[in-house]
C-alpha cells in the first residue's frame, strides 16, 4: 500500500497530527504517538496486552536502520492486515490509541523531543553534541553513536571518554549505557577508528 493509502486509512479511524519519526512519519492524537508510516508500511504503538495480541496475529516490530546501527521499536507491522478491514483490527488500532493518549495524559510514557530527553543523556550532553553540529534527535539517531562520539572528542579532545560513547549508544537504542554488551562496545569502537580513518584520508 502507498504511504498515502496508509494515511487514507487511518483517517477514516481518528484524527491525527503528523511530525517526522523513525525515517518516516509518526501519527500523534492529543501528543501522543500511537503509530508509524515507514517505507509504505503501518506500524501500530505495542504496549500491555497488545504486545500479546499482535505477537499472536505474527506481526513484526519497526526496525529503524541508521548508518551504523539498528533499533527495534516497540510498533508493530499490521500492512498485511489492512486489506481485510476487519472489525477485530479496527478494535486493536483503537486500543493502542486509547492507551498511547492514556499513558501520556499519566505521565507514563513520553515521545522524547529533546537530545537531553533521551536516555542517558542530560542538558550537559545536549549542549556538547549541539556544540559538534547535532541539534536533533532525528540527526543524531543517522549519524550513530560511534560518529557523533567521534564528532564530540573532535570538538572536546580526550577530556571525553569511552563512557560517553556507550551513553550515545544506549540513548539511540533506548537502554541504560552500562547495559551496552562487551561485543556490542569492541563494534562501537571499531566504528569510531573507520570514522577516524575516513577522515584522515586526503582529498582526491
Amino acid at each position: 500500500m502507498t504511504e498515502k493509502m496508509l494515511m487514507e486509512y487511518m483517517a477514516r479511524l481518528t484524527t491525527f497530527t503528523t511530525r517526522s519519526m523513525f525515517g518516516g512519519i509518526g501519527l500523534f492524537k492529543e501528543g501522543a504517538m500511537f503509530a508509524a508510516v515507514t517505507n509504505q508500511k503501518l506500524y501500530i504503538r505495542g504496549g500491555g496486552k497488545l504486545d500479546k495480541c499482535f505477537a499472536d496475529m505474527g506481526c513484526g516490530k519497526l526496525t529503524h536502520v541508521k548508518k551504523h546501527t539498528t533499533v527495534r521499536v516497540n510498533y508493530y507491522d499490521v500492512t498485511q492486515f489492512l486489506d481485510d478491514l476487519s472489525e477485530e483490527l479496527r478494535k486493536v488500532i483503537t486500543l493502542a490509541i486509547e492507551q498511547s493518549v492514556s499513558a501520556k495524559a499519566g505521565g507514563n510514557t513520553f515521545i522524547p523531543h529533546r537530545l537531553r530527553d533521551l536516555p542517558n543523556m542530560r542538558l550537559t550532553l545536549e549542549r556538547m553534541v549541539r556544540k559538534a553540529g547535532i541539534n536533533d534527535i532525528e540527526t543524531f539517531c543517522r549519524l550513530g553513536a560511534s560518529e557523533v562520539f567521534s564528532k564530540v572528542r573532535a570538538m572536546y579532545g580526550n577530556q571525553v571518554d569511552e563512557n560517553l560513547l556507550w551513553k550515545f549508544a544506549g540513548a539511540i537504542e533506548g537502554k541504560h549505557w552500562k547495559l551496552i554488551q562487551e561485543h556490542k562496545k569492541r563494534e562501537l569502537l571499531k566504528q569510531c577508528r573507520e570514522v577516524r580513518q575516513d577522515k584522515s584520508e586526503p582529498v582526491k
